[in-house]
C-alpha cells in the first residue's frame, strides 16, 4: 500500500523537534519513503490540510491487563494498589479477563495516538494467561513491547520454559521483553536468573526501581554483580539516591516515568529533571488506568507543569514519541526520518482547542491537545483510525466483554472480601 498525506503541517522529533508546513509524506510498505513539499506519486491520497502531522506517541510502561478496573486506586498509595489491585482483584484475573483488558486497552492507547506500548503483564499465572495477552495486542494493530513476568507479590523469577515457548510469537510488530520482579522486591538469586534468561534469548528487562532500608542500591547491586546493562528500562526509581541515577546513566540504560501515577501514588519528588541532570535517557508512560488517565497528553501536561522550566515543550514532545523509542531499543519508531516505520497520528487543527494553535504547533500539542483532536492514526502505514473513529469492526463487541469481565472481578472480589 502506498499513501500520501498532502498538505500537512508536520512535526519531526529528531535529531531536533521541528515544523515543516504544507509537507507531504510518502509512505510506500508500512515505511516512511519521503518528507517534503509538493510530492508526487502513485498513492493513495490523504488530504492532511487543517492537520499536524507528527509520530505515534510511544508509552513506555502499561499494565494493560488493568483495563477493566479502571479509577478503583486514584484514592490509594503503592501499598494499598498492591493490596486492592494485584492481591485482591489480580489473583481473580482469568486468562479471558486478561484478553478483554488487553484489548480495550490497546485501542484506548490508539484511540489517542498512542502507536507503541510497552506492556508489563505482571499476571502471567498460566500459559493461557499469556497467550490471551498476546493475541490481544496482535488483534489491536498496535505495536508493542510484551513484558512477560509474574506477580511482584509472588517475589519469583519469571518462568523460563514459558518465556521461551512465547518468543516464538515474536514479529516485526511485537517484541518481547522480560518483565522482572527486580533487586528492589526479590531475592537476588531470583535477580539473576531473570537477568540471564534476558541474556539467553537477546531481549530486553523491564522493571520497577525504588530504594528501600532493605534494598538502599538496587542499581549499584545490579553493576557490582556484573548484571547492569544498556537494554534494561527503568520505571519509577523516585526516591532513588543521585548516585543510583548516575549508575543507571553509566550503565546507558533508561527509566520511563508515569508522572501522574507517582505523584498519586506518593512515591516521591518527581524524577524527570534529576534524571536529566545525571545524563539519563527518559520516556514516558502511562502505568495504570486504575489511577490515571490513559492518554498520552495527559502525561505530557502533568510533566511540563511538574518540570517548572526544566524542559520545554519540545523536549517534552520527545519524550513521548523519540524518547520512548529509544528507551525500548526502537531505532526505527517514534520519528519521521525516511525509512522508519509510518507510525504517524494526525490531528486537527481546526477544532476548538486548538485553532490558532500554527502560531506554535509544539506548545499548542504539548499543552492542549486531547485525544478527540487525534482523525487519523497510522501502524505500519496501515489506518487503525479515520476521520476520528477505530477502524476496528469488533469495537461494541470488544467493550461488552471488557464490561463481562468487570462484573465477574468485581463480583468476585467482593463475595471474596465479604
Amino acid at each position: 500500500m502506498r499513501l500520501l498525506l498532502k498538505g500537512g503541517t508536520v512535526i519531526d522529533t529528531h535529531p531536533e523537534v521541528v515544523v515543516r508546513r504544507n509537507t507531504d509524506v510518502l509512505i510506500e510498505g508500512g515505511r516512511i519513503a519521503a518528507v517534503g513539499a509538493q510530492l508526487v506519486a502513485d498513492a493513495e491520497v490523504i488530504d492532511a490540510r487543517g492537520r499536524l502531522v507528527l509520530p505515534g506517541f510511544v508509552d513506555t510502561h502499561r499494565h494493560l491487563w488493568q483495563t477493566a478496573l479502571r479509577g478503583i486506586a486514584v484514592d490509594a498509595d503503592l501499598g494499598v494498589y498492591f493490596e486492592r489491585v494485584l492481591a485482591g482483584f489480580g489473583s481473580r484475573f482469568r486468562a479471558e479477563d486478561v484478553a478483554a483488558g488487553n484489548l480495550v486497552g490497546a485501542l484506548e492507547c490508539l484511540d489517542g495516538g498512542i502507536t507503541t506500548v510497552q506492556d508489563y503483564s505482571h499476571v502471567q499465572r498460566t500459559p493461557d494467561h499469556a497467550d490471551a495477552a498476546l493475541d490481544a495486542l496482535e488483534r489491536s494493530g498496535i505495536r508493542a513491547v510484551f513484558g512477560y513476568g509474574p506477580s511482584p507479590l509472588s517475589g519469583g523469577a519469571v518462568d523460563a520454559g514459558e518465556m521461551r515457548r512465547i518468543m516464538a510469537r515474536r514479529s516485526e510488530r511485537l517484541g518481547l521483553a522480560v518483565a522482572a520482579i527486580g533487586p528492589s522486591f526479590a531475592s537476588f538469586e531470583t535477580v539473576r536468573a531473570d537477568w540471564e534468561l534476558a541474556d539467553s534469548l537477546g531481549v530486553p528487562v523491564v522493571v520497577h526501581i525504588s530504594s528501600s532500608s532493605d534494598t538502599p542500591d538496587p542499581v549499584t547491586r545490579l553493576r557490582d554483580a556484573g548484571l547492569a546493562r544498556a537494554n534494561t528500562l527503568y520505571v519509577h526509581g523516585n526516591n532513588l539516591p543521585d548516585a543510583e541515577l548516575k549508575v543507571i546513566a553509566e550503565t546507558g540504560a533508561s527509566v520511563s516515568v508515569t508522572p501522574t501515577v507517582e505523584a498519586r501514588m506518593e512515591m516521591g519528588r518527581p524524577l524527570a529533571g534529576r534524571l536529566r541532570a545525571a545524563g539519563v535517557g527518559i520516556s514516558l508512560g502511562i502505568d495504570v488506568v486504575t489511577t490515571s488517565g490513559g492518554d498520552m497528553f495527559r502525561a505530557m501536561h502533568e510533566l511540563l507543569a511538574l518540570g517548572h522550566k526544566t524542559f520545554t515543550a519540545a523536549e517534552i514532545l520527545q519524550l513521548a514519541t523519540y524518547g520512548g523509542a529509544q528507551a525500548l531499543g526502537l531505532p526505527d519508531v517514534g520519528s519521521l526520518v525516511v525509512g522508519n516505520q509510518a507510525d504517524l497520528i494526525l490531528l486537527r487543527t481546526t477544532d476548538l482547542n486548538l485553532a490558532d494553535g500554527l502560531h506554535d504547533p509544539v506548545a499548542t500539542v504539548v499543552t492542549s491537545a486531547h485525544p478527540g483532536n487525534v482523525d487519523t492514526v497510522l501502524v505500519a502505514g496501515t489506518p487503525v483510525k479515520r476521520h476520528g473513529r477505530l477502524t476496528t469492526t469488533t469495537l461494541d463487541h470488544a467493550l461488552a466483554t471488557l464490561a463481562d469481565s468487570t462484573t465477574y472481578l468485581t463480583t468476585t472480589t467482593a463475595t471474596a472480601e465479604s
